[in-house]
C-alpha cells in the first residue's frame, strides 16, 4: 500500500496543472465573443429593424398627404384614369421599400344642409396590390371630425394603408424565408381630409 507522502507526491502535478489552468488567461477574450456576439448581432438587427419601420411608417403618411394633395389640385370634374394615376404616383412615396403593396382608397365625401351635417360618399376608388375597384359604396356614410363638418362642403378622404414586412423576416420574392408567422404584416396606415383647392366640389364622371 502506498503512503500518504507518495499519494500526496503524486498528487502534486495535478494540482500545479490545475493551477495553471485557473491561472491561464489565454483565449478568454474568444470566449466572451462567443458568448456576446449573439446578442450584439440581435440588438444590431432589431435596431435596423425598427429604424427602418419607423422611416416607413413616415412614407405610409407621406403617401395619403401627398395623394389627398394632388386629387385636391384637380381643377375640373375627375375620372377613373386622374384618381388612379394619382395613387399610382403616390405608391412611389415608399420607395426604396418594395416587400409590399400598399392600399389607398380616395374617397370624395359631400356633407348635407342639415343643421347638424351628415357626411356620406360621393364617389370612392380603390387600390389593393396594384389593381384598381370600387372603393366606399356610395351613399355610405363617413365618420369625420366635428370641426370640418360644415353645411353644403365637399371634402376629399384619403385612407393609406401598408401591412409592414420586415426584412429579417422576408426576402425579395416576398416568401417568408425564416418562417417568423409573428412578423406576417405589421400594419401601419393614416388617413387625411382635405378640401378642393379651386373647386366647392368635385366631380367623379365614371366612379
Amino acid at each position: 500500500m502506498s503512503s500518504r507522502a507518495e499519494i500526496w507526491s503524486k498528487r502534486g502535478p495535478l494540482r500545479t496543472l490545475a493551477r495553471r489552468f485557473g491561472l491561464d488567461r489565454r483565449g478568454i477574450a474568444a470566449v466572451e465573443f462567443a458568448f456576446l456576439a449573439p446578442i450584439l448581432l440581435v440588438m444590431y438587427f432589431m435596431t435596423m429593424e425598427a429604424s427602418q419601420a419607423i422611416e416607413t411608417s413616415k412614407k405610409v403618411a407621406r403617401l395619403g398627404s401627398m395623394v389627398a394633395d394632388l386629387a385636391g389640385q384637380i381643377t375640373n370634374s375627375s375620372t377613373k384614369s386622374d384618381l388612379e394615376g394619382i395613387m399610382k404616383l403616390g405608391q412611389t412615396a415608399l420607395l426604396p421599400y418594395a416587400r409590399s403593396a400598399p392600399t389607398i382608397t380616395i374617397t370624395g365625401v359631400q356633407l348635407s344642409s342639415a343643421a347638424t351635417p351628415t357626411a356620406t360618399v360621393a364617389w370612392s376608388r380603390k387600390m389593393v396590390n396594384g389593381t384598381f375597384s370600387q372603393g366606399l359604396a356610395v351613399g355610405s356614410p363617413v365618420q369625420i371630425p366635428p370641426a370640418l363638418a360644415i353645411q353644403n362642403t365637399f371634402l376629399i378622404k384619403v385612407d393609406s394603408s401598408l401591412a409592414y414586412q420586415p426584412v429579417l423576416a422576408w426576402v425579395a420574392g416576398g416568401n417568408n424565408a425564416l418562417n417568423l408567422t409573428a412578423f406576417n404584416g405589421i400594419t401601419m396606415g393614416e388617413s387625411y381630409l382635405l378640401r378642393p383647392r379651386t373647386l366647392t366640389k368635385l366631380d367623379c364622371t365614371d366612379c
